[in-house]
């Protein structure tokens, strides 16, 4: 454990009272401070437009399952939903969090939400596989960085 120098110590709390200051480098000198991971979680929202509609509870299922282990997460359990007389949500629950679709085939519209934490997970990847299955011919993607670490 590194020793803070008084003068480092005034300068990191200049305006607050010397015992918060105590306190607070009390409490700091226990912290791991680490620059690789600033993130819980990455969050993916992906809308899909006029690609393949793929209504197959089966085959939807292999897609998610395949998503998730080509973003380096782990299956645990896979739930899908046929609608009548159209349309299906699928929700793969991950060891790192969950992948979902759903689709709206009468406007050609396919919703993805995927939510993975942990510094070896790769959504980019389940996103670029999902854009290789379903095609399609307009994508919008939003990317959230989930609880910043500060």
């Amino acid at each position: 454990m590194q020793k803070i120098k008084k003068e480092t110590k005034r300068s990191i709390l200049p305006n607050v009272s010397r015992g918060v200051r105590k306190r607070f480098i009390f409490f700091n000198q226990w912290v791991k401070k680490t620059n690789k991971q600033k993130h819980i979680g990455i969050h993916l929202f992906a809308e899909f437009w006029f690609g393949r509609i793929i209504e197959n509870p089966k085959k939807i299922k292999k897609i998610l399952i395949t998503a998730a282990k080509k973003s380096e997460n782990t299956p645990l359990k896979t739930i899908i939903h046929k609608f009548s007389p159209q349309g299906i949500t699928g929700v793969i629950l991950l060891q790192e969090s969950h992948i979902a679709l759903h689709s709206w085939p009468e406007k050609n519209y396919l919703a993805i939400d995927i939510f993975t934490c942990g510094q070896k997970t790769l959504p980019d990847k389940a996103i670029t596989y999902l854009k290789k299955t379903f095609k399609p011919k307009r994508v919008e993607i939003q990317k959230i960085k989930r609880g910043l670490l500060r």
